[in-house]
């Protein structure tokens, strides 16, 4: 897609792990995760409609009386 290839993705990772430490990496990756998530969440959240309320049972009212 992008013309990367393994070497330059090994490159990469490498450049990162130096820049940031083998430390955090797990925390990185854990925020970049729930971006991830919280992003598809949003946007596929416009799309649904919200569910109408349920009537009350009428059968649960004439009990009542």
């Amino acid at each position: 897609m992008f013309g990367i290839g393994m070497p330059e993705l090994i490159i990469i990772l490498v450049i990162i792990l130096i820049i940031f430490g083998a430390g955090k990496l797990p925390e990185i990756g854990s925020g970049i995760g729930k971006g991830i998530k919280n992003f598809k969440k949003a946007t596929s959240g416009g799309l649904e409609e919200t569910p109408e309320p349920k009537e009350p049972n009428r059968l649960e009212e004439e009990k009542k009386d």
